[in-house]
């Protein structure tokens, strides 16, 4: 270790608390890592030529020349930082110190970006960042990679573990507030238990940030903040080590309340795009897989009530259109004797349904063995037609006379949304109503509308809230707020239902129509085709 006594006090301080409390394991285990893995040092620097060497020259020495690479980037700083850093890689010719500086300023999260990309390129595994002014401790740098030498894929270097030290480290009261009240509401909306969030003292195993979109990250401060919230959404496995508090005479370029807005915008922002109401890129990490549209088992949900409440007294085929994997269709298919399930590939879990795999952007309605169909099942679908009047025209012609339909929409007219476009806000999701891959969207009335036009009688309006249990957790707070929702959405279900099912039926087709007026007067069709004897009364509708 480099035997240096700093001239501040508080340096100096910290130099003889990392002697006593760094175990010879810690730097064992520490070079063992540079040893075996290539480990970079990444320095961001702006403004900082009064402690940049000083930060090189507390780096260990037995940890600095085993660094794979030192890699110091000066953001356009407009004091001599650019000088110092090249002269700091000339005073330490046997360590790996490279230096660059940015060809304007790039601000904190844009400098971060470019010390990662090119710690990727280079093929390292692990990344330090460390600051050019001072404010983290260099000396503890055994400790940081000690921690990396396990299973973790981001180390955090904290100062709260020990909140009473960060306050004898001479952290003002105020920062010191605001860091608790900050980092307890972050871990409140990720569901996290960090000590701190807002350190600039991290390692990250390179394998692990390249499967997050980091790029897409802001370039301001809480880019930091952001990306704890990329690898809680990657399932990262942090671990948090205790590091000293030290302020001098730096200068601290964070704009407080401005930082922790976005720091908590950003949090947020990540939870809603998990739960697929609102989307930003950074945030879209494998959200769901290929599990976006799933069963849903909440007791309010629209697959529930189907299961519930549709009748089948009398169906002796039935359809499903838009069955995705099928689990729906499995539970049909048990119930009626023979049941269709359609997606564009086969359903893969319809169980004893007959799985089909159909473009149902194409005319389909010829290609269904056995119809005419007694019921047909579209829910959630048309929203993703980019011709629903096409697609319902199929549908009919899928259909017998008096045949029943239940089809369902996401409702666009839903009050959350009404206050989003009230705000100036139009946020689409990779689930929920504004799903990105939703191409038209529809009101209670609209959709009514178009399937009477399409040869529908509407015979009922059934309103769902979101699905919060499945959504989120089957907790009891969610379940009395679905309870109450739901309760709401069948009450006024076009300001209410998060999404809405419609039962209507299949009246006769002009033709038929024709036919039985010009047909021998006995009320028998003489053409036609599927058209009914008389028209009959409808089925009754789910209950």
């Amino acid at each position: 270790m480099n035997l240096i006594t700093p001239a501040h006090p508080r340096l100096a301080r910290i130099a003889e608390l990392a002697r006593r409390e760094i175990t010879d394991a810690e730097r064992a285990a520490a070079i063992e890592l540079c040893e075996t893995k290539r480990v970079a040092l990444f320095i961001v620097a702006y403004n900082a030529e009064r402690h940049l060497s000083a930060v090189v020259d507390r780096i260990p020495a037995d940890l600095l020349e085993r660094l794979a690479e030192v890699v110091i980037i000066d953001d356009s700083s407009s004091d001599g930082t650019w000088e110092v850093a090249r002269a700091v890689a000339r005073e330490h010719p046997r360590a790996p110190i490279r230096t660059f500086r940015t060809p304007f300023n790039r601000g904190y999260g844009g400098n971060q970006k470019l010390g990662y990309l090119y710690c990727l390129e280079r093929g390292f595994d692990w990344v330090v960042l460390l600051h050019g002014d001072g404010q983290y401790a260099p000396e503890y740098l055994p400790r940081v990679l000690a921690a990396a030498a396990g299973d973790a894929d981001a180390v955090l270097a904290s100062r709260m573990l020990r909140p009473r030290g960060a306050i004898s480290g001479g952290m003002p009261l105020h920062k010191w507030v605001g860091n608790r009240v900050l980092t307890g509401l972050g871990n409140r909306i990720l569901g996290t238990d960090f000590s701190e969030f807002h350190t600039g003292y991290r390692a990250y195993r390179l394998g692990a940030l390249a499967r997050v979109p980091f790029q897409a990250n802001s370039d301001d401060f809480h880019f930091d903040g952001e990306i704890i919230a990329q690898g809680v959404l990657a399932g990262w496995r942090f671990v948090e080590v205790s590091i000293p508090t030290h302020y001098g005479d730096e200068v601290c370029h964070v704009p407080g309340l401005r930082y922790s807005w976005q720091f908590l915008r950003s949090l947020l922002l990540s939870r809603l795009v998990r739960l697929g109401i609102f989307y930003k890129p950074n945030f879209d990490i494998a959200l769901f897989g290929d599990e976006v549209y799933t069963f849903k088992r909440s007791p309010y949900s629209l697959h529930q009530w189907v299961l519930s409440n549709l009748e089948l007294e009398g169906v002796a085929a039935s359809l499903e259109l838009g069955a995705n994997r099928g689990d729906l269709s499995r539970h049909l298919a048990e119930r009626v004797p023979r049941h269709v399930a359609v997606d564009r590939s086969p359903p893969d879990r319809a169980g004893r349904a007959e799985a089909l795999g159909l473009d149902l952007e194409e005319p389909f309605a010829e290609a269904l063995p056995g119809r005419p169909f007694d019921l047909c099942l579209a829910l959630d679908v048309a929203e993703h037609i980019t011709s629903p009047e096409t697609f319902m025209a199929e549908v009919f012609r899928a259909m017998r006379p008096g045949g029943r339909l239940l089809v369902s929409t996401a409702n666009v007219a839903y009050l959350p949304i009404r206050l989003s476009l009230l705000l100036g806000q139009f946020n689409y999701g990779k689930r929920g109503v504004l799903d990105m891959t939703h191409v038209r969207l529809f009101t209670v009335s609209s959709f009514v509308r178009l399937l009477r036009h399409s040869g529908f009688r509407v015979e009922r309006v059934v309103g769902f809230p979101p699905p919060l249990t499945d959504m989120i957790s089957p907790n009891p707070v969610l379940r009395l707020a679905e309870r109450i929702h739901a309760g709401l959405a069948r009450l006024w279900p076009s300001l209410f239902a998060f999404n809405f099912a419609v039962v209507a039926t299949r009246l006769d087709d002009v033709e038929a129509i024709l036919a039985r007026t010009t047909g021998d007067g006995t009320g028998r069709l003489s053409a036609g085709d599927g058209a009914s004897d008389a028209g009959g009364p409808a089925p009754r509708p789910p209950a």
